[in-house]
């Protein structure tokens, strides 16, 4: 008998069922990220390939940022993941007062990304689809060029503000913008969750990445309290009762700040300094697997086998979701993809 892997998904987050893991794996395709059928097909032809169980859209960085009027290069990568940024909407501090709430059904970049969800949904009906949300506090910085994850800057544009001066000069500002792009996602999360027949995307549930603004290296707890939990449930709520998977990304990414999030799933590098490793200590199903950077076509094989072997041993009996650590090189190796799919 064929598998359920919707069931099978739903199963895993209730922590019953017979089948101990469902496998994914997510990347940016460069050079295809802008278009509804142009995504659809890049996202189509690497789930087909691999047959992967569950679908994480990857979609470009850029995307939120342009929602708000940031000006990106398409054609120009670098030799990164990431379209040149050449405008971005937040310069000086008076330009927070521009970030106000955008309509997802008017918006360009927003309406697109609907567009690709639907697409993908309806190319994969018998597989629950999620789509990749960043927070409002990630969102607000890459408004202003400042770096998302741990320090890592974004290519084509020098921050003239730093986060301290975004975040803390001018508080109130810094929360009413927060505030607008919270109520924007969380309205753009409900069009995506909404049925098809009802004008929605079909989506089963949504990524939610905090990226690395939960890194100890990043922010303290206090001021993440402060400037992203807020603004983080209004867009969770926004989801109701479908799928809630929770991303904090990198070294010393405290998953234990989201032990009583309203979410389902749990994911954080386990292989990387700080971390601990894989546990369902957290109230959510843990989504776990080997650092993404080892599915480069680089990728050292005998230690990604170890750390498939570690993270399956770990939770062997337990239900879990396995995946790499975050997203996977644009360029990935086959063999070490075929190691991911066959653990």
């Amino acid at each position: 008998m064929a598998l359920d892997r919707k069931q099978a998904f739903h199963d895993i987050l209730a922590g019953e069922g017979t089948v101990p893991h469902l496998t994914s794996a997510w990347q940016h395709f460069v050079h295809h990220e802008y278009g509804v059928e142009e995504q659809v097909r890049a996202h189509a032809d690497f789930v087909t390939k691999w047959d992967w169980d569950w679908i994480k859209i990857n979609p470009r960085s850029a995307y939120y940022t342009e929602a708000w009027g940031g000006v990106f290069d398409h054609d120009d990568y670098g030799n990164g993941r990431s379209p040149k940024l050449i405008t971005p909407p937040v310069k000086q501090l008076d330009d927070l007062r521009n970030v106000d709430y955008v309509d997802p059904e008017t918006s360009a970049a927003l309406s697109e990304e609907t567009g690709i969800v639907r697409g993908v949904h309806q190319a994969f009906p018998d597989r629950v689809v999620l789509q990749t949300v960043f927070s409002p506090l990630t969102v607000l910085l890459g408004l202003a060029a400042l770096p998302r994850i741990n320090h890592r800057a974004i290519y084509g544009h020098e921050p003239t503000l730093s986060r301290d001066e975004l975040l803390y000069e001018r508080p109130d500002e810094a929360k009413r913008a927060l505030n607008a792009i919270a109520r924007t996602l969380a309205d753009y999360v409900k069009q995506l969750v909404a049925p098809v027949e009802q004008g929605g995307a079909g989506a089963d549930g949504i990524f939610y990445a905090v990226t690395g603004t939960a890194s100890r290296q990043y922010f303290d707890h206090e001021h993440f309290t402060e400037f992203s939990e807020p603004y983080d449930r209004i867009v969770l709520q926004a989801a109701d009762s479908s799928v809630k998977l929770l991303h904090t990304c990198k070294e010393y990414s405290n998953p234990e700040w989201f032990a009583d999030y309203p979410i389902d799933l749990l994911q954080w590098d386990s292989f990387v300094e700080g971390n601990p490793p894989v546990t369902d200590a957290y109230g959510s199903v843990p989504v776990s697997g080997p650092d993404a950077a080892l599915i480069g076509k680089d990728g050292d094989l005998q230690e990604l086998s170890r750390q498939l072997t570690v993270t399956t041993e770990a939770r062997a009996g337990k239900p879990f979701l396995l995946a790499p650590s975050c997203t996977i090189p644009p360029n990935p190796g086959d063999e070490n993809l075929r190691l991911l799919r066959q653990a």
